[in-house]
């Protein structure tokens, strides 16, 4: 697996990554999610660099220009709800990708700190020989997104894969990549090297769905 840590270099980026950090600046969930939006943006610009393109011919209204332009199938995926402001973010970048959307939680079956992952959504067109994003806005045991491709590929096999997350852990990502294709790409803002013993990653941030979108029963 091929890891793109962007926050081992200085820019903006690092200063929203500060922001969802923060403890008083995130009880602000219209900020979290605009910044979690656009961390999503600064990763698809990077993940376009290594994407297809073709050269065309533009008329201007004074002549001709050749550009090259992108050109990929993608299928942008979410793991909902925590991955919707990233989603977003994405979006607003590869505006003609088909979507898809996929459920998975911890479900906990003896009422303690062990728990599964319990996939019971998927929405999603034919990623068939796609270029496949799977978003998810936090990589901690990686247990969600491996749960999550092997639901997706009872749909169809991509032709490249690319997992895009906000903050990971180091157990987190060594986990996906052991399950993952060899050639799979991981673009992630921040990585932590610790987590808990309930599987939340330290320092983290906390819980991304519930603070973007409020405390769930």
């Amino acid at each position: 697996m091929k890891i793109h840590h962007l926050a081992k270099s200085n820019s903006i980026l690092n200063t929203f990554i500060s922001e969802i950090r923060d403890s008083n600046i995130q009880k602000d969930s219209l900020r979290f999610r605009r910044n979690i939006e656009r961390i999503g943006e600064i990763l698809s610009y990077e993940i376009s660099k290594k994407l297809n393109y073709n050269l065309i011919n533009v008329q201007t209204p004074l002549g001709n220009k050749k550009v090259n332009v992108f050109n990929n199938d993608v299928v942008l995926c979410s793991i909902l709800r925590a991955g919707l402001p990233l989603h977003q973010g994405l979006l607003n970048y590869f505006d003609k990708a088909e979507n898809a959307f996929i459920s998975a939680y911890r479900h906990h079956p003896n009422n303690n700190e062990e728990f599964e992952i319990v996939v019971e959504y998927f929405a999603s067109p034919s990623i068939k020989g796609k270029t496949l994003l799977l978003a998810d806005p936090m990589l901690a045991t990686g247990q969600s997104l491996v749960a999550v491709y092997q639901a997706i590929k009872k749909h169809g096999i991509a032709k490249e894969i690319h997992i895009v997350a906000v903050i990971g852990s180091e157990e987190g990502i060594e986990f996906i990549k052991n399950n993952f294709p060899e050639n799979t790409h991981l673009w992630i803002a921040d990585i932590d090297a610790n987590l808990n013993d309930k599987g939340y990653i330290i320092p983290g941030l906390g819980d991304a769905g519930d603070l973007a979108f409020g405390q769930k029963l």
